[in-house]
């Protein structure tokens, strides 16, 4: 077996499920509410649904590992559309992914030389992929803390020369998991004189690009910041995005690679011999999906009506601010997280995640300690009494 494996942390929802397990006696007059995993509960768009109905033909056809040329084109086109920027060459600049926790992971292994002291960057707390694809790719992480001092983004100016120097990779997220912070220009800049001092990649994962608050005001992306600052070719710069938040169908694994040419084709490289290529079906799918806004607003405005709900029942009881996007709460808690969470299962039903488990101790903390997330995905009543069942909880306990 890989030895490799041996290093790898077990996932947040295994230890909850552990955790949950030493509950008491669940209250038999609450149904369950889960606000701790980010699955989107909302309808899949008609259009898409119609596209896979139209193309059932294409389970006769292997899937070219490039992706359909229609799907790189209409991904090309919507990111030129969505961030204001010339139209990626969907030839170079663009691949289908099987959605982004598939594409972060394989980029990884692609970028790393297996060089026993080189580092791979990356936030903390984070989306777990980053840690396993940086052990597997026999890189070591080094973890940014996210405080509440910065918005919850890690100070990457604090960063020794010495760690970028070894770093082969950056992961950044943006909005952020768990914070749902935003990246601004000036930081992207930062990051790129970095990139061109030390040679490091940047893996921008933007899966939670498309949740946001403010119509007139959508996040910005790496590729946007890079045409803004004059990195026209994008030179080391990749983005991951997906449609399952966007479009809320995460069971059809479709999302997109971007950036730097040079580094797509060495990508290409590896998911030839990794198979990863998408399905017609889903292409046809996911080219419908790219090509519609309609419902991507009105699954904004269904987040947005969750959020103006729930905020303020929870901003009474605990240490808890909006996001600037995405559809995660971080909230802080009045006791330690894992016990919170317990005792909150326990007393109300209510499922949350603890911040701890999302992070690691470095530089003499866990920065997710005493803090939970709480995906606001359940439809609009249940997330209004899960946040209920929490304030009576905080109130009576504490």
């Amino acid at each position: 077996m890989n030895p490799k494996l041996r290093l790898l942390q077990p996932y947040p929802f295994e230890k909850l499920r552990a955790l949950l397990a030493a509950a008491p006696t669940l209250p038999a007059e609450y149904a369950h509410i889960n606000l701790s995993i980010g699955e989107p509960k909302h309808d899949a768009p008609e259009c898409v649904k119609q596209a896979i109905a139209d193309n059932l033909s294409g389970l006769s056809t292997y899937p070219p590992t490039k992706g359909d040329a229609a799907l790189r084109n209409a991904i090309a086109n919507w990111i030129g559309r969505r961030y204001n920027i010339p139209t990626p060459n969907a030839d170079t600049q663009v691949l289908p992914c099987l959605g982004s926790r598939e594409a972060l992971f394989a980029f990884a292994q692609t970028v790393l030389d297996d060089a026993s002291d080189s580092l791979v960057i990356c936030p903390n707390p984070f989306y777990q992929i980053y840690e396993g694809a940086t052990l597997l790719g026999g890189a070591k992480p080094y973890y940014v803390n996210a405080v509440p001092e910065r918005n919850f983004s890690p100070d990457w100016s604090a960063i020794p020369a010495e760690v970028w120097e070894k770093t082969q990779l950056l992961f950044v997220c943006s909005p952020g998991n768990p914070a749902g912070n935003v990246m601004p220009e000036s930081e992207w800049q930062l990051l790129f004189e970095l990139s061109d001092r030390y040679g490091f990649v940047i893996a921008s994962d933007e899966c939670y690009s498309e949740i946001y608050f403010d119509e007139q005001r959508p996040p910005v992306g790496i590729l946007q910041a890079a045409h803004r600052l004059g990195r026209h070719d994008f030179r080391n710069c990749i983005a991951f995005s997906s449609l399952s938040k966007r479009s809320n169908v995460p069971g059809m694994r479709s999302g997109f690679v971007a950036g730097d040419a040079a580094l797509l084709e060495s990508f290409l490289l590896y998911r030839t011999y990794h198979g990863s290529a998408m399905s017609p079906v889903f292409s046809a799918a996911s080219i419908a999906a790219w090509n519609d806004e309609a419902h991507v607003k009105q699954n904004r405005a269904l987040y947005k009506a969750k959020f103006d709900a729930v905020y303020p029942i929870l901003a009474d009881v605990l240490d808890v601010k909006m996001p600037d996007a995405s559809f995660y709460l971080w909230a802080g808690t009045p006791v330690a997280d894992p016990d919170f969470v317990r005792d909150l299962f326990g007393s109300q039903h209510v499922t949350t995640l603890p911040g701890s488990y999302l992070g690691r101790e470095a530089h003499g903390v866990n920065p997710g300690a005493d803090r939970i997330r709480l995906a606001l995905v359940a439809p609009l009543a249940q997330c209004v009494e899960g946040a209920e069942r929490i304030a009576r909880f905080v109130r009576e306990r504490y």
